[in-house]
């Protein structure tokens, strides 16, 4: 039997896990690893939203702004916490929102993937899919978010350290470590 078959069979995720983080943080590569080791769903609240919309973030912050996009999200994230116990990938934005931290609070456990600077930058120059980078200098850029951010995202429930050397199931493996921790997410058979 292989390794994610036995976790799968010997617990049992009683809340959401919300991943939370920079972008490059890997909340949907660890997210969607972890799903599939917990035997759970996996949901990318952004996915999620466009899906509903039927129309690109961009799109929709373009035609009605960031509030109203803010707005979307809150409910879409509502809405996935009201589903039976999975992996929840959130934009980076979402945990921002004070309204989104206590909702996520109460009703599903954060996970802070934490990663420094320097491995965000290493995972993300090379992508032209991050809008909030497409400037004249993207590594202050990015130095100047994450210094608005983390402190922010270290009011996760619970915070696991990423670092260059770990793979993927790596992080999965940390965050099992930091949920077992807490037997209210999840319970050992």
């Amino acid at each position: 039997m292989r390794r994610d078959e036995e976790k799968r069979l010997t617990a049992v995720l009683k809340k959401t896990v919300v991943m939370v983080g920079m972008m490059g943080a890997g909340k949907t590569a660890v997210g969607t690893a972890l799903a599939a080791r917990l035997g759970v769903p996996f949901i990318d609240s952004d996915a999620a939203l466009v899906e509903a919309s039927q129309m690109s973030i961009a799109e929709i912050f373009l035609r009605d702004g960031e509030q109203f996009f803010r707005d979307r999200e809150t409910e879409v994230i509502s809405r996935l916490l009201d589903c039976a116990p999975g992996v929840l990938s959130t934009g980076g934005g979402a945990f921002l929102a004070e309204r989104n931290r206590q909702m996520i609070h109460e009703r599903g456990i954060s996970v802070l993937l934490d990663a420094d600077v320097e491995l965000l930058w290493n995972r993300v120059k090379h992508k032209e899919t991050r809008p909030l980078l497409r400037t004249s200098n993207p590594r202050a850029t990015l130095e100047e978010i994450y210094a608005i951010r983390a402190p922010i995202y270290a009011k996760a429930d619970l915070a696991v350290q990423a670092r260059p050397e770990y793979a993927i199931a790596d992080m999965v493996d940390k965050v099992i470590e930091a949920l077992r921790a807490r037997p209210d997410v999840l319970e050992e058979q």
